[in-house]
C-alpha cells in the first residue's frame, strides 16, 4: 500500500463471529497505525451517539464502536442478556481482534460495562478507562440516584439527559420506523438491566480491584445522573481522575466534543503514555 501525504478518516461496517453463537456488529474508524486502539461503548440511546466520539479520535488511533445485541434490529441470543454477559462477549472481541492497551470508553450503560470488563480482563487486553456520565453503582444517598427513564416519557428524558434544546431531540419529526427502533432499543436495554436497571448494588464494592488509569468525565447539567454521583464513581477506584464538563448534560461527548476530546488527551499525555509525544 502506498502512503499517503493526506489523512482522512476511513470508517467501515463488519460482523464479528464471538463465542456460543453470538455475533456483534462493529464499526470501525481511522487507520491502525500503531496498534493504538479504543473501544467505544455507548448507552440506551444506541451506537449513533458514539459516532461523533470515533471520528474524532479516528485522526489519532483506531477506534471501534460495537452495537450491543439486540440494538438497532441486530440478533441477540436468548443467554446474552446482562451488563455481566457484553463485558465478556466484549472481552472475548479484543481478543479474537488480537487487541492490547485498549482504552475502553463507555457512556451511560457503557460505561457500566467498561467497569465490568476491567474487574474481568484476566489477559491484559485493557490499558485506561474512560468513563462518560457513566451508570452501574448504587448511589449512597437516595438524592443522588440514577433517574429511571422507563418510568418517563421520551421528551422528559431528552430535556434531562441534554444542557440545551439543540441537541434535544424532536420526537414529533420521527417517523413511525424511527419511534419503533427507539421502543425496541429501550426493552433490549431494560433486558440488560436487569433487576436493578441502572446498576449493580455490589458493583462500587468491587472497584478498588480496578488498578488501570480510569478517567470520569461528566457533564455537570446531568439531569440522569449527577455529577455527586459520578464523582462517588471516580472515587471507587484507586486510580482516577475526575474532570467535570460545563455546558454538558448525560452526554458530554455529544454536547461538549472538543472539552471532552482535552480531558482524554491530557488524560492520555499525562497518566497512560506520560512523556510521550502524539
Amino acid at each position: 500500500m502506498t502512503a499517503q501525504t493526506t489523512t482522512h478518516t476511513t470508517h467501515t461496517t463488519r460482523t464479528v463471529d464471538l463465542a456460543h453463537g453470538l455475533s456483534v456488529t462493529i464499526d470501525e474508524y481511522g487507520a491502525e497505525a500503531d496498534g493504538t486502539c479504543v473501544l467505544l461503548l455507548h448507552g440506551g440511546a444506541g451506537p449513533r451517539t458514539m459516532t461523533g466520539l470515533a471520528t474524532a479520535l479516528s485522526d489519532h488511533v483506531h477506534a471501534i464502536s460495537p452495537t450491543h445485541p439486540g440494538f438497532d434490529g441486530t440478533p441477540r441470543p436468548d443467554w446474552c442478556d446482562s451488563v455481566a454477559d457484553l463485558a465478556v462477549a466484549y472481552l472475548d472481541l479484543l481478543d479474537t481482534l488480537d487487541l492490547t492497551g485498549v482504552m475502553v470508553i463507555g457512556n451511560s450503560v457503557g460505561g457500566w460495562i467498561a467497569a465490568e470488563m476491567a474487574l474481568r480482563d484476566t489477559k491484559g487486553r485493557i490499558g485506561a478507562l474512560t468513563l462518560l456520565n457513566a451508570v452501574g453503582i448504587h448511589a449512597h444517598m437516595k438524592a443522588n440516584q440514577v433517574v429511571d427513564p422507563r418510568t418517563m416519557a421520551p421528551a422528559e428524558v431528552a430535556k434531562l439527559s441534554f444542557a440545551t434544546d439543540a441537541f434535544r431531540p424532536d420526537f414529533s419529526t420521527f417517523s413511525d420506523e424511527q419511534r419503533a427502533a427507539a421502543a425496541a432499543n429501550q426493552k433490549t436495554l431494560a433486558v440488560y438491566g436487569g433487576a436493578g436497571f441502572s446498576h449493580d448494588a455490589k458493583l462500587r464494592g468491587r472497584l478498588h480491584r480496578v488498578t488501570l488509569p480510569v478517567l470520569v468525565v461528566w457533564g455537570e447539567e446531568d439531569g440522569i445522573a449527577s455529577p455527586t454521583y459520578g464523582r462517588g464513581y471516580a472515587d471507587a477506584f484507586p486510580n482516577s481522575r475526575f474532570v467535570p464538563v460545563p455546558e454538558a448534560g448525560h452526554f458530554p461527548h455529544i454536547e461538549q466534543l472538543g472539552r471532552t476530546l482535552g480531558a482524554i488527551g491530557d488524560f492520555v499525555d499525562t497518566v497512560v503514555k506520560p512523556g510521550t509525544t502524539d
